[in-house]
């Protein structure tokens, strides 16, 4: 039951379960088994959905990834198991037609829906040339739309930044602003055409532009008279407790106010272990104002006391309670305070949320993806190797990306990328600029290592 004032979106139906309107808010994962695997996409999404998610999203790269879903629907099924499953929809609208006839869901993302794959080169369009390119996503968008009103499928127009089109970026830069409107282009041909079945993400790994865009989603959806149900999200939050702070930051905040239907809270981790802490975030934004933090604000430090037994609770309740004021500027430091938890753990809670609010950098950020089926090494693994390697670099923020869908672009706010090309293979980033290319795997942590090194002493 929720006690706060949650804002009210349309029911829409993805399968056995129903999103948005007075439904409760619905918890989702990703595999990260490659989709071809039929057996292991099936162990893996009954792992995520007896740990209590309610959609499991699989990568569909294409056509032969998007049939595949036929036999894990049916798998699942025969198990006993009626979960909607989700495609996971890049570069080829092709494959989301394929996908509409298998699945409950389809997740396509505007940036790369029709448009060409980006380039971040500035592109000039008059008024006309922009409006044709407008008409070139409807011929492509509405007979996808068809394909799902036949099947009754579900979409999801998932917005990432970092991943827009050079078309928008030339016209709206990478700001809350383009991210927007690359999803509102789609969403007016949605009601243009009258199909009402549709979600929205609007995602940042920087919670700071998650929630300013979110907002801004929000207020322009009202302002166009649209109330779809939203799915939230910080992506590309890492793992442990970082991860965890991220997104609680990002996803807390924005369900205090009220949005949110759906979450998924990424970490680089198995991932059935998203769902428990997804639970959490919803369970306390559920929670009166009354049981939750003693909470007061002196001299610009937020002061938030708790009596949680355990970790993991008190560093979301902390990231939850702290993130939107912070970020909002109502609180300029933090001091945290649980007897149960030991000193030197309150302050390495207090410096992530600080720097998860972008507020004061203590150590490296890690923006690494969760890993989905095109994953290309073992993200786990890597991610520990580089920490260790990395862990003295205050303030740099480094990437790390399964594949070149998530990077360069998704990792927009890194300093470094490491991104995997291909199996064994590596390719190293400057920001948006690939530096180096196809190293070998057991030779690319110490090569991204000395890259920076030598950066930094210029």
């Amino acid at each position: 039951m929720a006690v706060y004032n949650r804002r009210k979106t349309i029911s829409v139906r993805v399968g056995s379960t129903a999103i948005g309107g007075s439904n409760p808010i619905r918890l989702q994962s990703m595999t990260t088994t490659a989709t071809m695997d039929t057996q292991g996409c099936i162990e893996q999404a009954i792992r995520i959905i007896e740990a209590g998610g309610e959609l499991v999203r699989m990568t569909t790269q294409g056509t032969r990834e998007a049939e595949n879903m036929r036999l894990i629907r049916e798998g699942l099924t025969a198990r006993g198991y009626d979960t909607p499953l989700v495609a996971d929809v890049h570069f080829n609208p092709a494959v989301a037609d394929v996908a509409a006839r298998y699945v409950e869901k389809v997740r396509i993302n505007p940036g790369n829906y029709v448009d060409p794959a980006r380039t971040f080169k500035h592109l000039e369009y008059t008024d006309d040339e922009y409006a044709q390119e407008i008409q070139r996503i409807r011929d492509r968008f509405i007979p996808f739309l068809n394909i799902c009103r036949e099947h009754g499928t579900a979409i999801r127009i998932g917005v990432n930044h970092g991943s827009l089109s050079d078309r928008i970026m030339s016209r709206y830069g990478n700001t809350p602003a383009g991210m927007v409107e690359s999803c509102m282009e789609f969403l007016r041909i949605c009601i243009e055409q009258d199909f009402m079945n549709v979600v929205i993400s609007i995602k940042a790994s920087n919670t700071v532009v998650m929630i300013e865009t979110v907002r801004l989603l929000v207020k322009e959806m009202d302002r166009e008279g649209m109330a779809f149900p939203i799915h939230l999200g910080v992506t590309e939050a890492g793992e442990g407790e970082d991860g965890r702070i991220k997104s609680a930051i990002g996803i807390g905040a924005l369900l205090a106010e009220g949005i949110g239907d759906t979450i998924r809270v990424s970490l680089s981790e198995a991932p059935e272990r998203e769902i428990p802490v997804a639970r959490k975030l919803v369970d306390y934004a559920e929670t009166s104002a009354e049981v939750r933090a003693s909470a007061r604000i002196e001299n610009g430090v937020l002061y938030l006391d708790y009596n949680d037994s355990l970790l993991e609770d008190f560093q979301l309740h902390a990231a939850m309670d702290a993130g939107a004021l912070l970020i909002d500027g109502k609180a300029k430091e933090l001091k945290l305070s649980d007897p149960n938890i030991p000193a030197e753990q309150i302050r390495s809670a207090e410096d992530a949320i600080m720097q998860g609010a972008r507020i004061r950098f203590s150590k490296p950020e890690y923006i690494s993806c969760p890993g989905c089926g095109r994953t290309l090494y073992n993200l786990e693994e890597t991610i520990a190797r580089i920490k260790a390697a990395t862990g003295h670099l205050k303030g740099v923020k480094i990437a790390i990306m399964g594949c070149i869908v998530n990077g360069p672009g998704e990792m927009a706010d890194a300093d470094f990328g490491y991104v995997g090309a291909g199996r064994g293979k590596i390719s190293l980033y400057k920001g948006k600029e690939c530096i180096e290319k196809n190293i070998p795997e057991e030779n690319a942590v110490d090569r991204l290592l000395k890259f920076i090194e030598e950066t930094m002493r210029k």
